[in-house]
């Protein structure tokens, strides 16, 4: 069990969860009100949702050696496009719902393919494709917003992100709708295998016949995809939309997520439930250090000590050196003691 990818995340995630009750003896209570479930765990799936979308489109740029920094502006853009389709008088819009979100899922699938076209036609590295769209991506939500801090009236479009169903907030269920399809495309098929195979070797992966150019054009488009609609949901849950801070730095945590997942930066095996798992504990930590009344301005330096240590945790050489040592101490006192081992 210790040997798998999911063992030290699961074992972090569930030591952040216990470590606060100490401070609040209710913080697994769930209740019903108003005919819905209410709670801190609600609280973290609810508010985790647009983390854990956009890391799993992560997941699957990094699995082909590539990184999306723009996810955090199209984030922005998607809720910006998304928030200004509908946004009318307190009585409602004469913009349908559907459309307001056909359009900002273009917007977001579009950017993908920017990024997409130029790593993978053009041969610009990820990293200077995507910090394009990190930069200009959210002026374009500026000029969409006009600066300003767009609120939204329209009821319909607020229960994406605050609406509930059977009892749960909605966003659950489109995380989960979005991480099944996910995980069935790459686990029940073989673009999983074609992912994984550009990433681990982009030369062998064209000569035994995969298109590595289309593979990693679809895995941006996707990522842009996942933020789109983790943009609809961070902009229906405050209702508003905010070109300058919606989604900020969110790429970066969704990076994060990925890596304490047990993916790794170098391409080829990628694991989009241990990138589940990765972005609840950045939203329980974050939860965490609001609850536990730790200063807000502490929260980074808080959330890379914690990833360091997840880090390190994952790391063979790491454990074979710290925990290596201490179980040869233990063999050589025993022999030192004159005691035989079976």
């Amino acid at each position: 069990m210790a040997k798998s990818k999911l063992f030290w995340p699961i074992m972090v995630l569930v030591f952040i969860l216990v470590f606060n009750l100490f401070f609040d003896p209710s913080f697994f209570t769930v209740e019903i009100r108003n005919g819905r479930f209410t709670g801190s765990l609600i609280d973290i799936l609810n508010r985790g949702a647009p983390l854990m979308l956009i890391s799993i489109g992560m997941t699957l740029v990094i699995a082909t050696k590539g990184i999306d920094l723009g996810v955090g502006s199209v984030i922005a853009m998607s809720g910006a496009v998304g928030a200004m389709t509908v946004t009318g008088s307190p009585e409602g819009s004469l913009t349908p719902l559907f459309l307001a979100i056909v359009l900002a899922l273009g917007v977001s699938v579009l950017t993908g393919v920017w990024n997409g076209v130029l790593v993978s036609r053009i041969g610009v590295q990820p990293i200077v494709a995507t910090l394009i769209l990190m930069v200009a991506g959210r002026g374009v939500a500026q000029l969409i917003t006009n600066g300003q801090i767009t609120t939204v009236y329209y009821e319909p479009y607020k229960f994406i992100g605050g609406g509930y169903l059977l009892m749960l907030p909605l966003s659950i269920f489109i995380v989960a709708f979005v991480f099944l399809i996910a995980l069935y495309l790459t686990r029940k098929t073989s673009i999983g295998l074609f992912i994984e195979s550009v990433g681990a070797n982009p030369s062998a992966s064209r000569l035994s016949g995969i298109n590595s150019k289309n593979i990693i054009l679809m895995v941006y488009m996707f990522s842009g995809l996942c933020a789109g609609i983790g943009g609809l949901i961070l902009s229906s849950n405050v209702a508003s939309a905010d070109g300058n801070n919606a989604g900020l730095w969110y790429e970066l945590d969704a990076i994060l997520a990925v890596v304490i997942g047990g993916t790794s930066l170098m391409g080829g095996r990628f694991f989009l439930t241990g990138t589940i798992i990765g972005a609840l504990i950045i939203q329980s930590l974050t939860t965490t250090i609001y609850s536990i009344g730790v200063p807000a301005e502490t929260n980074l330096v808080v959330k890379a000590v914690v990833v360091l240590i997840v880090c390190l945790l994952q790391s063979p050489e790491f454990r074979n050196k710290v925990f290596g040592a201490f179980t040869r101490k233990g063999i050589k006192d025993t022999k030192d003691k004159g005691v035989t081992l079976s």
